[in-house]
């Protein structure tokens, strides 16, 4: 809420970072750079080890978003210290992580080294000179260019809402991929200059998309990696749930999982409980899956999401 001073106590908040543009200065691969990606995973990754209070976030490109939970009552819920301390504890981590996932060259089988296809059917034209950098892209950080983030609070009035939210970027992460995935595949792989490719795909379909990238390049976009075509979401691994126990599809606050003792409402919790709460999100992995948020199972299968306080921890496999 960028109007308010405090994020609404009913209302679950979600801090939202955008990130300026670096990926020409630093040469990032084109469409994707799994470097620059994974290193946004790992600076998100650092933020909920640090903010316990997090309990999800979800990015694609260079925008992530970090949702609290309705409950949270992390600096009085004050949306200027929610959005600045995530901001600088993402961006403080961005900038000490970049030597380890961007002093290295992008791994072979990237989108601009992927070997053409001999058996790619239709017009391959262009695609025998893939062009390859000539110059070592830059790897330490230029001062004119340093990683920065703005952030925005924004609070959502029930977990229909925030799933609503959660699923409007996911689609959008698959929208953007999409196009760039087939605009860059006609500039680098078809000798398109970046002006021809934008007017050839105006008025174009998703359908259209991926027929252009099958029949001219031999790419089936559905073979393309989930992290670039979901984009990324983190949090912390607790033992899953069948989800035929369930009842709550759209995950509405009338649900089993938002009543009684579910609802993380910590007014009611003890000091000494909520202490326990913490070291508990504390000592749970924290991991990044590439999976489908829109449908109901992902949010079926981890009641926690919703209900604000720990699950059961995950069962360890020993061989």
């Amino acid at each position: 809420m960028q109007s308010s001073k405090h994020c609404q106590e009913t209302a679950t908040c979600v801090i939202v970072l955008e990130g300026l543009k670096l990926s020409h200065h630093y040469e990032f691969v084109k469409p994707n750079d799994i470097r620059a990606l994974n290193l946004m995973n790992a600076a998100a990754k650092h933020t909920l080890h640090v903010l316990p209070d997090i309990i999800l976030s979800y990015g694609h490109s260079d925008e992530y978003s970090f949702v609290f939970h309705k409950s949270c009552s992390l600096f009085e819920r004050r949306s200027a210290k929610l959005a600045s301390t995530v901001v600088s504890t993402f961006t403080s981590a961005y900038v000490h992580l970049w030597p380890k996932f961007l002093a290295s060259p992008p791994p072979p089988g990237t989108f601009l080294s992927r070997a053409t296809r001999d058996d790619a059917p239709g017009d391959q034209t262009g695609t025998e000179t893939v062009p390859s950098p000539t110059t070592t892209p830059p790897t330490d950080l230029d001062v004119s260019y340093l990683p920065t983030f703005d952030a925005r609070c924004i609070a959502y009035p029930s977990t229909s809402n925030l799933r609503d939210y959660l699923s409007w970027r996911q689609a959008d992460c698959h929208i953007n991929n999409l196009y760039n995935t087939t605009f860059w595949a006609l500039v680098l792989r078809g000798g398109m200059s970046n002006t021809e490719a934008e007017e050839f795909l105006k008025g174009t379909l998703s359908s259209d998309k991926n027929e252009i990238l099958w029949s001219r390049f031999g790419i089936n976009y559905n073979n393309e990696l989930e992290i670039f075509r979901k984009g990324s979401v983190v949090f912390r691994k607790y033992a899953l749930v069948d989800p035929s126990a369930r009842d709550d599809a759209r995950g509405e606050e009338s649900s089993a999982a938002d009543k009684g003792n579910e609802t993380g409402d910590e007014k009611d919790i003890s000091k000494t409980q909520k202490e326990k709460m913490k070291k508990a999100r504390q000592k749970a992995e924290i991991v990044v899956e590439h999976v489908d948020v829109i449908k109901d199972e992902f949010w079926l299968r981890r009641p926690w999401l919703f209900s604000g306080k720990p699950g059961k921890p995950a069962m360890e496999v020993t061989r």
